[in-house]
């Protein structure tokens, strides 16, 4: 039987596996996507990931009566595909999220100092458990949420937070303001 330009066996099965690492990430990254409703990167995606897995299953069912490798291979592939498709969602942050921080001690603070990294966000008073405390509203792009709350907790390591994804948000003003310009840039800008 001939498979892939005459490989090996164990050679096909490891393409197999490396196929569906791909076909499986993907396929992982394009459901987020639908969900957030990006239909372009969501139908390219889709291309790609149903062509390479069209590619690797051929090669198993054309395979399957020789060696029960190649069904290893898809099924550790397909395995190992879902955590490294979870993997690179998570790096690149697809999407924007809802930032809920609850400070008991340093709300003001913690305020202050997003505020002067540009970020635009509402703070409020609320009455918890053991007092006072204030509650920050903001809305940031995911792949910097961890630098937001890093911030915040340097201020008040106690500080609660909760995150929640975000669907849709009114065209107003932008999440962060725009900074001014300083250095080489503000050169740039000048007119």
């Amino acid at each position: 039987m001939e498979f892939i330009a005459g490989l090996p066996v164990w050679l096909l099965a490891l393409l197999i596996f490396c196929f569906r690492v791909v076909d499986v990430s993907l396929g992982t990254v394009r459901t987020l996507s639908v969900v957030q409703g990006r239909i372009t990167l969501s139908v390219v995606l889709g291309f790609f990931e149903v062509l390479i897995w069209i590619t690797a299953v051929s090669q198993v069912i054309a395979g399957i009566r020789e060696s029960a490798l190649l069904l290893i291979a898809y099924a550790g592939g397909f395995a190992a595909g879902n955590a490294v498709g979870i993997l690179i969602e998570s790096r690149i942050g697809l999407g924007s999220v809802v930032v809920r921080l609850i400070s008991t001690k340093a709300g003001h603070d913690i305020a202050d100092a997003l505020r002067g990294n540009g970020w635009r966000l509402t703070t409020f008073l609320g009455e918890g458990r053991n007092g006072p405390v204030t509650l920050i509203y903001l809305t940031c792009p995911r792949r910097v949420l961890p630098s937001v709350i890093e911030r915040a907790r340097a201020i008040d390591p106690q500080v609660f937070w909760a995150v929640e994804s975000l669907r849709e948000q009114s065209q107003g003003a932008p999440a962060m303001a725009t900074p001014h310009s300083t250095g080489w840039r503000a050169v740039l800008k000048r007119k």
